[in-house]
């Protein structure tokens, strides 16, 4: 119960934002430099006690997470219609280049709520957090088939279970070095990125982010609209499919199944609305129920079984030679491609971390031990299965379905609690991994009119145009879009940490990470904000896999293609990380180390770094040039895009 609830804690810490201040806020207090003004919305004694006093029940509680935000007014009301109509879509910040008027797209781009560095207050993950995190998030349907990948390419159980530890061994790994940059420097993936590709290329790259956070969206969604139709069957019979007319002009779905994707779409929208923090209900439920469904799924299939298990191969072909050294990779890949975009925005959680080493051990051993743990739940599932069907489920609501063959009380009863907890765990994982990520990235992109609740609202409109029981027919075609994430993904997160370990050797300056200024380092002197050389290196990465990609796609391509792409993920990031290392030995970039070899990792520069006063450094490095000591910029003759627009908008008014 007390794993529960800390998992619980640590989602509402990962994903808490400042307290909004209400219309009595007092703008009370004004940074002047020359002509620029840096706000700090502060709340009186009563509206901040009024503010912090804690909900005194249940109603209380609903009513504070369901309310509007209510904004500071600006000094300058609006001029014309136009303006008002964009006053009332934008996302007020509470940190405001100017007091008097609406930032411009580029101001909110550069420097948001959402995105700033996370001070002390809420850098409270330790060690704890981390595995009681990966301990929520193992239990899901999509683990499950995850696992059961290798049995369908002729594994045996045990064979399918070293690929599993495996491919999460890996995973682990990726996960943890990508999370550093986040752990000592308390940035988002959306900022890291722009280290590394420059501060306007980024854009391209948190919108592959946020592509394939839509993907998956939508894919669990309708994996979650499969216990909707077992809970349904559970109640009025298993013949709904016919009884209900089917108008589909597709063999992948029903109008039944469809009718029950629509319902679990919309089942999700009400949790989109409520701040992310104030979900821990939502997880604390699905922490306690979900463990307790899965393992008892599996006691009941064992018994149904009468203990039998088909240890053996359950496919018609028994795999030898290169074939099962191929499909044994490949099912080792499949875990690498499933956890492609949690790698890559694997900062986004380490960001929240107490100490320097908070994120590392604790992701390296719990995240392969609970994956492993429910994947051998899976494999013990569609083993007992096969004995009793005779055919080889890559789904345990497949197996779940079958049981409703026997319309007994207690099967149509036990499919009905097992299908409803899943889907509960579907809608936390959803809403955890997939909704409040995509808003995130998409603050990140257009900050002035989006933030975390309007992206997971454009996120689940996305969703419903991606057809996602298309990709999930069949284990082969879902494993060839787990491929194609992979292909696109590893490459970006080559050259990330090519730049980060190789290059700049854990040295980066935060104040350059949120600025537009031509001679700060991640404008790479051009006024496209492009490192190049990290575009190159990432298109690069892309082109070996690319043929194997077109033949997982049935476009005939030489087999030793096909072999490249079944290790994508390793090709890709090997490939990427090596050319832009490679690049940057004969053309430097900006912000390397000085007077330290290349090659001599004797000297590390990654420091954990305190941002309370980030706002006012930021103030005076955009006017004075000044990174606290860090390299002076040059005068204030060369000041960013911004802050002159700030100056010009001033004089104004």
């Amino acid at each position: 119960m007390n794993s529960a609830n800390d998992a619980a804690s640590a989602f509402e810490i990962l994903t808490q934002k400042s307290p909004v201040n209400n219309n009595n806020a007092a703008l009370s207090k004004r940074h002047v430099a020359g002509d620029v003004q840096i706000l700090d919305s502060q709340l009186d004694d009563s509206d901040r006690s009024q503010e912090t006093e804690p909900p005194k029940n249940l109603w209380q509680r609903v009513k504070k997470a369901a309310r509007f935000e209510r904004h500071n007014e600006y000094d300058e009301p609006p001029k014309n219609l136009g303006e008002k109509i964009v006053r009332f879509l934008e996302v007020h910040q509470h940190k405001r280049a100017s007091a008097n008027r609406s930032e411009n797209i580029v101001e909110s781009f550069l420097f948001n709520d959402d995105l700033a560095p996370v001070e002390a207050e809420r850098r409270v993950w330790d060690w704890k957090q981390y595995v009681f995190f990966w301990i929520s998030g193992s239990f899901n349907v999509n683990t499950w088939q995850i696992s059961a990948t290798g049995m369908q390419l002729g594994l045996n159980w045990w064979q399918t279970w070293i690929c599993i530890w495996i491919g999460y061994i890996f995973v682990a790994f990726f996960v943890v070095i990508n999370s550093r940059i986040g752990n000592f420097y308390h940035i988002a993936f959306p900022i890291s990125s722009r280290i590394a590709y420059g501060i306007y290329f980024s854009l391209w790259i948190v919108l592959n982010r946020v592509v394939m956070g839509c993907v998956w969206y939508s894919v669990q969604t309708y994996i979650g609209s499969q216990t909707v139709q077992l809970m349904l069957m559970s109640i009025f019979g298993t013949d709904l499919k016919e009884r209900i007319p089917n108008t589909m002009n597709t063999q992948n779905i029903t109008t039944f199944g469809f009718m029950c994707f629509m319902i679990f779409w919309g089942a999700q929208l009400p949790a989109l609305w409520f701040p992310p923090q104030t979900l821990r209900y939502l997880f604390t439920l699905k922490s306690i129920i979900t463990p307790f469904a899965a393992f008892g799924f599996l006691i009941w299939t064992l018994k149904k079984a009468d203990g039998h298990l088909a240890l053996g191969s359950l496919t018609t072909s028994h795999p030898t030679g290169s074939v099962l050294g191929w499909n044994f990779i490949i099912s080792i890949m499949s875990a690498l491609d499933n956890f492609s975009t949690l790698i890559l925005n694997a900062p986004d959680f380490s960001r929240f971390a107490r100490t320097p080493r908070s994120s590392i051990y604790s992701q390296m051993i719990i995240l392969p031990l609970m994956y492993a743990i429910i994947s051998i739940i899976g494999i013990l599932v569609t083993s007992a299965a096969f004995t009793m069907y005779g055919v080889n489920y890559w789904s345990p609501l497949d197996v779940l379905a079958r049981f409703l063959d026997h319309q007994t009380a207690g099967n149509r009863g036990g499919v009905f609690m097992i299908a409803l907890c899943f889907g509960i765990a579907q809608l936390g994982t959803n809403i955890a991994s997939n909704s409040i990520s995509v808003g995130t990235d998409m603050t990140a992109i257009l900050p002035k009119f989006i933030n975390i609740r309007r992206g997971g609202y454009i996120c689940a409109a996305i969703s419903l145009a991606i057809c996602p029981w298309n990709l999930m027919a069949s284990s082969s075609k879902f494993t060839t879009a787990l491929s194609a994430y992979a292909v696109f993904l590893s490459s970006i997160s080559g050259v990330v940490c090519a730049d980060y370990y190789v290059v700049r050797k854990g040295l980066i300056k935060l104040q350059h990470c949120y600025t537009n200024r031509p001679n700060s380092l991640y404008m790479y002197g051009t006024r496209f904000g492009t490192n190049w050389k990290a575009v190159i290196s990432y298109v690069l990465g892309i082109v070996p896999n690319f043929p194997g990609f077109l033949g997982a796609l049935d476009v005939k391509v030489p087999k030793n293609a096909m072999h490249i792409y079944y290790l994508n993920y390793f090709v890709g990031f090997l490939i990427s990380f090596t050319l832009y290392s490679g690049i940057c030995y004969f053309f430097p970039v900006p912000g390397m180390p000085e007077g330290v070899g290349y090659f001599d990792f004797s000297r590390w520069f990654e420091k954990w770094t305190e941002v309370e006063d980030f706002v006012e450094e930021r103030r005076k490095f955009e006017v004075d040039g000044d990174d606290d000591g860090e390299g002076d910029l040059g005068s204030t003759d060369e000041l960013s895009s911004t802050v002159m627009e700030n100056i010009k908008n001033t004089e104004k008014v």
